[in-house]
Formats: C-alpha cells, structure tokens, sequence
C-alpha cells in the first residue's frame, strides 16, 4: 500500500502538477489517467459520484490510483471535520475543501486532517481504517501521516477573495484553487459572468497574488494547451486540463462527425 503523497512532495519541490477529472467515478479510468502520465486525478463528491461517507467506494478509488500510480486529489461537498477524517481514514491524503468564506470555517476543517497541528494536538482521530495499512494506532503511522496529509481551499466567492489573506494564513493549508464559475455568479449576484469578465479577472489574479505572497500553490482549471501554459508561466502550480467525460465527447463526437 502505498503512504507517500507525490503530490504533496512535488508542490513542496516547488513543481507543477497536471491533472484531468474523472466524472464517471471510474477505477478503470482513474488507472488509464495514471498510465499516460498525469500526475492527480480530480473527484468531485461535492456535485457527483458516490457518498464521501462511503468508506468502501473511496478505497476502491485509492486501490486504483495506487495502481495507476497517481494521486487522488477530492473535493469535499462541504469543509465537515467529521467527514475530513472519514474520507483521510480510507486512504485519501489530498483533500480539497468547497464554499469557504472565512479563516474561522477553515480552520475546523484542517485541524481535523492533523494529529498535530498548529503546535498542538490536532483533532484527527485514531481507528483501523486504510490509511493506516488496517493496523490502528502505530507510532509510524501517526507521525508519517502528518507529513502526508494535503488540503486545500476552493476560492469560489466574494467573501473568499476578501477574506483571502486570512484564509491563506490558516496554519497548514497546502494549496488554494480558483473556481471562477462559481465565482462569477457570486460577483454578479446570481447571472454567470464569462471567465473574461473584468470583475472576474480582478478577483482571480488577487487570489493569484496573495498566494504567491503568501507561499501557497494555488490552482485552476485550464483545459487549452496555450491557456494552461500561460496559467504555469504566471505562478499556478496546479492545473487541471480537462477530464474523462470531455475527451471522450470530444474525440468520438469529431470521429462520428467525420464518418457521417
């Protein structure tokens, strides 16, 4: 079984990562994302796929991301401390925390990734689960797993850009990731706003800013080759660049329309 967070190791390298979703839950598909090369695979609990509380499901997926030997990076359907530990106890160790607002909603929520945290103890409990190989409470286990653990933050709204800084300070935050769909209909009060828009620009290159000033990778969805290479050149070290559902409309849908 696999302990080591490659992710975590390559944004501490100061490296970037390329990912792609999976929206068909798939561990088949998680394997193939793995072969050709990508370095984590998206799962989104929050809008789809199985029960974050289903611990046999969530180690199916781990099972096959260890195969394919990539990472699985889940986002959370909402920053629940009790549902930290659940999905972290069946083998998930990047964990990515949706509609947070303020440093005070955040904060819970990491602590309950962490044996010890912030010089203290953390509010990560101990029982047999997948992330610690069945065994329970071992020494290497408690003290490795802090090393491993990596949660992150959507930044998906007005109050989240206001508060940015602060969010950015919550002691042992791995990495932010911009959500400008989300992020547009909250600047416009409810009508989506195109990625372009001036107000939706402003608020994504501040949250780009402050990570930089602050040392925090930060992320974003990038699916064109050009655009994905200018988001790397101007400071995020995660990108994803598409995902299962889009590649398969994508290319059979240019196949069936080139044979009819």
């Amino acid at each position: 079984m696999r302990t080591e967070n490659g992710l975590r190791r390559a944004l501490e390298s100061g490296e970037t990562v390329l990912g792609a979703s999976a929206a068909t839950y798939s561990p088949t598909t998680i394997e193939i994302l793995g072969a050709i090369g990508l370095d984590y695979v998206w799962v989104d609990l929050e809008h789809g796929g199985p029960s974050p509380y289903d611990s046999t499901a969530l180690a199916e997926l781990t099972r096959a991301a260890e195969a394919g030997d990539i990472e699985l990076l889940v986002r959370l359907p909402k920053p629940e401390p009790a549902l930290v530990r659940k999905v972290l106890d069946a083998g998930v160790r990047t964990i990515l925390l949706p509609r947070i607002e303020t440093a005070e909603q955040l904060r819970p929520a990491v602590e309950a990734a962490y044996f010890a945290y912030d010089g203290a103890v953390g509010d990560r409990g101990v029982g047999v689960g997948r992330s610690g190989e069945w065994a329970g409470y071992v020494d290497s286990f408690i003290g490795g797993e802090d090393g491993e653990v990596l949660v992150g933050t959507m930044i998906e709204n007005q109050r989240a850009v206001d508060n940015v800084e602060e969010i950015l300070d919550v002691p042992h935050l791995g990495f932010a990731f911009v959500g400008p769909a989300d992020l547009s209909m909250s600047l416009s009060g409810g009508e989506p706003l195109a990625d372009t828009d001036e107000a939706v620009e402003r608020a994504v290159d501040r949250t780009l800013d402050a990570c930089l000033d602050a040392d925090v990778p930060i992320g974003r969805i990038r699916n064109d080759p050009m655009a994905a290479q200018e988001a790397i050149d101007a400071g995020y070290q995660i990108v994803r660049i598409g995902g299962d559902a889009g590649a398969m409309r994508e290319v059979l849908s240019s196949r069936l329309a080139e044979l009819r």
